[in-house]
């Protein structure tokens, strides 16, 4: 930084603390302005928000999300191109009653049951992706352009202009120690900042007729949704009255147990208190036949824990690069990825898995 620079830097530094300590007066800015930036400052409140808020909506869970932002990062870590998107809850429902449903034979009524709302999950899923991409390419992504862009561009040139004020407000108080011409210029770079900052401000207020194009999109994404979830929904419905009915009709089976088999308990000297069938005779058992366990003495050294963790909840693996364990399960711990995920290994696999899903027994090594 030159001379000049620095010069600046410690005339606004001073003029900042005299008014912060000292209570000093500085350059007022007239109300239209301070009326234009509150506006733009609640405008550019909203934008950030509702973008954050628009997220929780498509993927309320919070674990969800944040496993989402881990694997983009590993993706683009990896130089994959395509990240995974939202595992959506219908699909993971719809993939559980499907294989539930096929394991217990779609023949039988409850099995059937299943896998005809299974399959109709699955489809719910993928019209969920829809509106998910809809949603971001029409509503969130021009949002977000408007944050990056707009809403920066604003905040750069009102903290530029505060730096300008500060520095035309030193060397004003200090006229005939500072030159004329130094103040003259002071105060049009003040000028010029204001001028930039209403500007970008009115910009961005003029550009509502964008944001409600943009909102109108998104309930337009929303009603397509409901509407192909309302024709799945009334297909599956009206598969599982057909299927209450059938099943309301068929004779109700009784239960007739089988035959018991007749059981001879043999020599009772010889018995060890159970018994066998009088068919088969059990083989002789020689001790010479079980070998027994070889003991070998080993010696113990003691050494430094290895960083671990118990298991709380199954875990099953959804996306490329995750663990899965089941609860109980002792894991290694290899390193932290951020403050929600780990990164571990159990039975010969390694990968990524939520921090909430298992308690660390030994920490990881600070």
């Amino acid at each position: 930084m030159s001379v000049a620079g620095l010069r600046k830097q410690f005339y606004k530094a001073s003029q900042l603390v005299s008014e912060k300590v000292g209570g000093a007066e500085g350059t007022k800015l007239d109300e239209d302005f301070k009326d234009l930036e509150r506006r733009a400052d609640v405008t550019s409140k909203a934008v950030v928000e509702v973008i954050s808020k628009t997220s929780e909506y498509l993927q309320p869970n919070p674990a969800t999300r944040a496993k989402l932002s881990m694997l983009n990062t590993v993706s683009k870590m990896r130089g994959q191109v395509k990240s995974p998107g939202y595992p959506q809850p219908e699909g993971l429902l719809g993939e559980c009653m499907t294989k539930y449903g096929r394991d217990m034979g779609e023949d039988t009524n409850f099995g059937g049951a299943l896998t005809d709302i299974g399959e109709s999950m699955k489809r719910m899923a993928e019209i969920k992706d829809s509106l998910d991409i809809d949603v971001k390419q029409n509503f969130i992504d021009p949002l977000q352009a408007v944050a990056e862009k707009d809403v920066k561009d604003i905040q750069y040139h009102l903290k530029k202009l505060e730096g300008r004020r500060l520095d035309y407000d030193y060397k004003k108080k200090r006229q005939g120690k500072i030159q004329d011409e130094e103040i003259r210029q002071a105060l049009e770079k003040f000028h010029e900042s204001k001028e930039m900052a209403e500007g970008s401000m009115h910009n961005l207020l003029e550009t509502d007729v964008e944001q409600v194009s943009q909102l109108s999109s998104f309930v337009e994404s929303l009603l397509q949704y409901h509407r192909q979830a309302t024709q799945v929904l009334e297909e599956l419905s009206d598969k599982l009255r057909e299927r209450v009915n059938d099943a309301q009709s068929r004779p109700r089976r009784e239960y007739t147990p089988k035959p018991r088999p007749s059981y001879d308990y043999g020599d009772v000297e010889n018995s060890n208190g159970g018994y066998s069938p009088s068919a088969t005779t059990p083989p002789a058992y020689s001790p010479a036949q079980y070998p027994g366990p070889s003991f070998q003495r080993t010696s113990i050294k003691s050494r430094r824990p290895e960083p671990c963790c118990k298991a709380l909840y199954d875990f099953e693996p959804e996306n490329e690069g995750e663990l899965g364990f089941h609860e109980g399960d002792i894991i290694t711990l290899v390193n932290q990825i951020d403050e929600n995920w780990f990164e571990g290994a159990i039975r010969g696999k390694s990968g990524y898995f939520p921090n909430n899903y298992v308690e660390v027994v030994v920490p990881l090594p600070q």
